[in-house]
């Protein structure tokens, strides 16, 4: 483990809800309140009840915003964009042992809107990789018909695909069969 289980989960959701957008998945995945409320449950929030349609505009402007920080040019643009987001919400760092997780710390207050829950712990797990000097664990998968984003939390920075079952898998399929052509035409 990098970072700590809470950090770590904060990244996995900001992937998932950068992948949930047309930039990156190719069609509009939190097409309405029933899918933004799928991405509450898939993500295991705490401490979201009702969810609005202000909330579903808020969270799909957010999600644009996060997009941006994974292709910033440099680390002086992602700390801007970090610091823009976490800088709009009001932060109240808590620990909290809630749904069967050990002691973990959020970032939002209590009853925060969607989006400022999401600002607060996933802008903290993104300045947080900022911090540790890791910025280029935040990807673009490799798979050339694909734009979908990654956090790299392997090791030895070798994940190149967002998902090694389809792109990876499909990826290392093409090498194998250009190998073989190679080898034939020889």
């Amino acid at each position: 483990m990098i970072f700590t289980h809470d950090a770590e989960h904060a990244l996995a959701t900001v992937v998932d809800l950068i992948n949930t957008g047309p930039e990156a998945s190719g069609e509009e995945r939190l097409a309405d309140l029933a899918a933004l409320r799928a991405f509450v449950d898939r993500n295991r929030f705490s401490d979201v009840d009702r969810l609005t349609e202000r909330d579903l505009a808020r969270v799909r402007d957010l999600r644009g915003r996060f997009h941006a920080v994974f292709t910033a040019a440099d680390v002086p643009a992602a700390v801007r964009l970090i610091n823009d987001i976490v800088g709009e919400v009001r932060t109240t760092p808590h620990l909290t042992d809630h749904d069967g997780y050990d002691w973990h710390v959020h970032f939002f207050a209590p009853g925060a809107p969607m989006d400022e829950h999401l600002a607060a712990d996933c802008g903290m797990a993104l300045a947080y990789v900022v911090a540790a000097g890791e910025l280029d664990r935040l990807r673009t998968c490799e798979a050339p018909d694909c734009s979908r984003v990654l956090v790299d939390l392997s090791r030895n920075r070798c994940r190149r695909y967002c998902d090694s079952r389809t792109c990876g898998n499909r990826m290392h399929v093409a090498a194998y069969r250009a190998r073989q052509r190679e080898a034939a035409a020889h």
